[in-house]
């Protein structure tokens, strides 16, 4: 898990590799040198104690990783390469937590006097807690299969799976009983990007989008994305009313007991316990 006070860095500087990036037809036929400054977030505290590279990152894989990767692409935009490899290097190495990465083009097709153009971005893994339910057909295999697909993605690590209950439906209340749980994910997805792949998902489950707080086969929603406060028209972050769902709460808190939400300022654990009683949904001895 990314942690904002875990901030040991291996830094690459000037790493200068011949490939073939750019908008213009010469540039992709002919190639240039480019040159790469990465900084590589991970823990080094085992690794320096122990003086033993297996806890900490071989940054000589790095540079060729780096190198045979711009090597076998080819893209438009700078903004394409920082992006793309940033991402590959995330998914190859596990004890990269976040990565800076900066790819400059000191041959870039300019008719006047420059230094240097470049991209610097920052990418890292995200924590995020998500809820699952299902009120239709066979509720296990829709909650199952929502599992699956999340473990097969190729940027979500499915980190926890909390125990299933059964609750009665909230807010339309004349409809079938319902299965929920909740997961802990790490992800590189942004949270639109995120919500897009749980909504294909959904799509994917059978669900349609008919009457709100209905039926459904399967619904993920996304409780909390690191400590993330975020409102856009299609996703709210926290999600603003998980702190009345015990439905919510209670598996949330077999994972997550202490975790702080970021705007009320109280764990999941004591949301759960401060939960008026005539707002529990539970269905006792049904687990």
């Amino acid at each position: 898990m990314y942690s904002e006070f875990a901030q040991d860095k291996i830094i690459i500087e000037m790493l200068e590799v011949f490939a073939h990036h750019g908008v213009l037809e010469e540039e992709q036929k002919k190639g240039q040198i480019f040159q790469v400054n990465a900084v590589l977030y991970t823990d080094v505290h085992r690794a320096g104690l122990e003086d033993n590279l297996f806890y900490s990152i071989d940054y000589s894989q790095v540079c060729q990783f780096i190198t045979n990767w711009m090597q076998e692409n080819t893209y438009q935009l700078l903004e394409a390469v920082a992006e793309k490899m940033s991402k590959a290097i995330l998914l190859k190495y596990d004890r990269i937590v976040a990565i800076d990465l900066e790819i400059r083009k000191p041959q870039a097709p300019i008719p006047l006097p420059f230094g240097c153009i470049s991209v610097k971005i920052h990418r890292r893994w995200h924590t995020a807690f998500l809820t699952m339910g299902s009120n239709m057909g066979d509720k296990v295999q829709y909650i199952s299969g929502a599992i699956r697909a999340l473990t097969a993605h190729p940027q979500i690590k499915v980190k926890k799976v909390s125990d299933l209950i059964m609750s009665k439906p909230y807010g339309v209340t004349d409809q079938e009983n319902f299965l929920n749980g909740a997961l802990e994910i790490e992800t590189l997805l942004e949270p639109e990007e995120l919500l897009d792949a749980l909504h294909d998902m959904e799509d994917a489950a059978g669900r349609t989008r008919v009457r709100r707080w209905g039926p459904r086969t399967l619904d993920i929603d996304i409780i909390f994305y690191d400590k993330l406060v975020y409102e856009s028209d299609n996703v709210v972050i926290p999600h603003p009313d998980m702190q009345n769902r015990d439905f919510v709460l209670e598996p949330l808190s077999a994972l997550a007991p202490y975790y702080r939400h970021p705007l009320l300022g109280k764990t999941v654990m004591q949301l759960y316990q401060e939960l008026d009683p005539k707002k529990k949904t539970k269905i006792e001895g049904l687990d």
